[in-house]
């Protein structure tokens, strides 16, 4: 399949939030990505669900909402509601992670599930089956423009025959540090969609810069 873009407006002038959202909906990226920090989970905060609401109104592309949070099973439905497309919650912070999936999924919403570095994504072989898409951090997450972790291309690979193996179609999805230095590299070992945020939002011309990122 031909891997698909996720420009992260966290790194967008929220300022200008509006005409943000009017120029990635006349871009070829694929989906809209949304980090919902909670500052528990993360040392960080940021959108809440009036803003998710509002960005749902005027967006052309599905929102793929990441769930940087500690108890994201008291909110699945209002994310929902708010207009969540994707929905990924983090292995690391589920007790029954097969039971918060089938949720998403019972919501409507394509299922995700994230990982942070320092955590095995072999862990993630008993729920392929209830995974639309599974998310790789390729930096810590909670703040933006961090450098890239050379160790997330063994994963990433690990990831890809495990879901390969399973037959189930698994989207792996990367995010922190990317752009166009090591796109290909990480397709090239299994990754489909890429969460692009400081390249393309401090590029001079963020459309093209999509548009070169979705044709490399």
């Amino acid at each position: 399949m031909n891997h698909l873009i996720a420009p992260s407006i966290l790194n967008a002038d929220l300022l200008r939030l509006g005409e943000v959202i009017a120029m990635l909906n006349e871009s070829q990226a694929d989906m809209i990505h949304l980090d919902i920090m909670d500052g528990v989970f993360v040392p960080n905060l940021s959108f809440g669900f009036p803003i998710i609401k509002q960005i749902k109104s005027v967006a052309g592309k599905p929102l793929d909402v990441h769930l940087m949070i500690a108890d994201p099973n008291r909110y699945i439905e209002r994310y929902r509601e708010s207009g969540a497309d994707y929905l990924t919650v983090h292995y690391e912070v589920c007790e029954d992670l097969a039971a918060t999936l089938k949720r998403i999924s019972g919501a409507g919403m394509k299922a995700s599930v994230s990982v942070k570095p320092k955590t095995d994504v072999a862990l993630l072989k008993p729920f392929l089956e209830y995974l639309d898409m599974v998310l790789i951090m390729t930096v810590e997450p909670g703040y933006g423009g961090q450098e890239f972790i050379e160790t997330s291309f063994e994963k990433i690979r690990l990831l890809r025959k495990l879901i390969d193996e399973a037959g189930t179609g698994t989207l792996i999805e990367v995010d922190g540090g990317i752009g166009m230095d090591n796109l290909e590299q990480l397709r090239d070992a299994g990754a489909n969609v890429f969460v692009i945020g400081t390249s393309i939002f401090s590029a001079e011309n963020p459309l093209k810069m999509i548009s070169e990122l979705k044709n490399l």
